[in-house]
């Protein structure tokens, strides 16, 4: 359970665009108060999951906690949206600490850059043609040619996500586990991913870059025209979320796969 000292009452809130988060923002705004960023102990995301994750990636350098509600479409990394008793929820919340990914993109012209991510990376193809990658872990090849859509790696966290949707294994949050999924496969049309140590480092090489150009994405920030890629945890790097008594992160994932 997140015990911070001292008892949690100053807050920030962020809202995406959407005119319920904004409203939302102003009416908790009001009745809490907006202590700032920089005052605040606790920081507010009103919006779905595609805004809790660019308020992650804001503000994982503060160290302060972040506690969302759903004003969005997806709410999955969200608590349910209530104005009542906030504080009392967020000083009896509990907490999930994430550790993201790290990806390395070298593209075509041998620049070389670099993103977190914490959900998944994704190699995606840029055109009708499938993208043929090689993949190596820990530097050893594993798949020699992998003819596909595109490939991802995912998190626990993320594992629910579009890793799902790519008919990938969902992880528990302590499992110190990435998958690694293919989408679309074609060849070989029977491979189904792998589950990875969260030590392992995964390279993938784009074979055919110029006639099958390949882009890669971490979480929201895209490289196009990539010629390697590698991927692994960073456990320098970590965010706390906060989340409702007896809903937790782990509970939602446990429970995600037992829903029919």
């Amino acid at each position: 359970m997140f015990k911070p000292e001292p008892f949690v009452t100053r807050l920030t809130f962020a809202a995406s665009d959407r005119p319920e988060a904004q409203e939302a923002r102003a009416r908790l705004a009001q009745r809490y108060g907006d202590a700032g960023e920089e005052k605040a102990q606790v920081i507010v995301a009103l919006g779905g999951d595609g805004f809790m994750l660019e308020t992650v990636h804001r503000h994982m350098g503060s160290g302060k906690p972040i506690y969302g509600m759903n004003r969005g479409s997806v709410g999955f990394l969200m608590n349910e949206y209530s104005e009542d008793a906030l504080l009392e929820r967020i000083n009896a919340a509990e907490q999930a600490v994430i550790h993201p990914l790290r990806m390395t993109a070298v593209d075509v012209h041998g620049e070389t850059h670099r993103a977190l991510a914490f959900n998944e990376v994704s190699l995606l193809r840029q055109t009708r043609q499938t993208a043929k990658l090689r993949i190596s872990v820990d530097g050893k090849v594993r798949l020699g040619e992998l003819q596909c859509d595109g490939v991802l790696v995912a998190t626990p966290a993320g594992s629910t996500a579009y890793n799902l949707s790519a008919h990938g294994p969902i992880i528990p949050l302590d499992a110190k586990i990435l998958a690694l999924t293919p989408i679309s496969a074609f060849r070989p049309r029977r491979w189904r991913g792998a589950l990875l140590a969260h030590t392992a480092e995964v390279t993938f090489e784009v074979l055919e870059a110029d006639k099958r150009p390949v882009s890669a994405v971490a979480d929201n920030f895209e490289v196009r025209h990539v010629v390697e890629v590698r991927v692994g945890e960073d456990r320098d790097v970590s965010i706390t979320m906060l989340f409702d008594a007896g809903r937790s992160l782990e509970e939602r994932v446990l429970a995600e796969q037992f829903s029919v």
